[in-house]
């Protein structure tokens, strides 16, 4: 187990555009293709998407004025964070997860959660317990402004630090999977127009964390992603969708 005192150096996010890239590229297809990205998923992110929905690659070289090859990179991201799915003989649809794969992606979570949580306090220091305070204000300052898919984001980014923090690598990949996966379900079965609450569990646990409650901590962390299950409405939708209407502003 890693000492209290030696941390590694937390891992950026993966880049869209690689930095020191050439002008032209990041001005030119590379940054259409992480436009169309962000357009789908936010507009996933709030409800204008629904699971099932068909993204015809024609639509997007119509909307953006780009060739096939940039919107198949922008895809093939999309399905790397299984935002989308890629399926033959349809192309690209946005994903849909079964309430059995939800329920199965949950559990995944709440098994690896109560594994880190303990790492967490028992590898605290100052510092890392500042990150874990930060992270919470971003996530606030999103909920006040409304920002929805922001909110999401850094919901799930928070259990990313944690996992980074708890120190195991192994654990750090299984969460980035299972995390990326639950912020689309999230976002596809919670109810449209759903209030934004306060995130008073993920203070909560931070309070704990910092108070070294090993037991209460780790019954909080499955108490509060039983809580994220239980406001889920884990069933199928049908909706046609105007693809120009749903990405519009983006």
């Amino acid at each position: 187990m890693p000492s209290p005192g030696k941390r590694k150096p937390r891992k950026a996010a993966p880049a869209a555009i690689a930095v020191g890239a050439p002008a032209a590229t990041k001005r030119g297809t590379t940054a259409v293709d992480l436009r169309i990205y962000r357009a789908v998923v936010n507009a996933v992110m709030s409800h204008r998407l629904p699971p099932g929905t068909h993204l015809g690659e024609a639509d997007f070289c119509e909307l953006y004025q780009v060739s096939r090859t940039t919107v198949r990179k922008a895809l093939q991201r999309l399905a790397h964070d299984h935002i989308i799915e890629l399926r033959p003989n349809r192309g690209a649809v946005i994903a849909s997860p079964t309430p059995e794969e939800a329920r199965d992606i949950f559990a995944a979570r709440r098994a690896i959660e109560r594994e880190i949580v303990p790492l967490v306090i028992r590898n605290a220091t100052p510092a890392s317990l500042k990150q874990i305070r930060a992270a919470l204000h971003a996530e606030d300052q999103a909920r006040r402004t409304g920002d929805r898919a922001g909110w999401i984001r850094l919901g799930g980014e928070f259990h990313i630090l944690l996992a980074e923090l708890a120190g195991n690598q192994v654990l750090q990949r299984f969460m980035a999977e299972l995390v990326s996966r639950c912020s689309l379900i999230i976002a596809l079965y919670e109810a449209p127009g759903a209030t934004m609450c306060e995130n008073d569990e993920h203070q909560d646990l931070a309070t704990l964390i910092e108070q070294g409650k090993i037991k209460e901590a780790t019954h909080l962390i499955e108490h509060h992603l039983l809580e994220i299950e239980a406001r889920l409405h884990l069933n199928e939708q049908d909706k046609k969708v105007n693809l120009a209407e749903a990405l519009s502003g983006y």
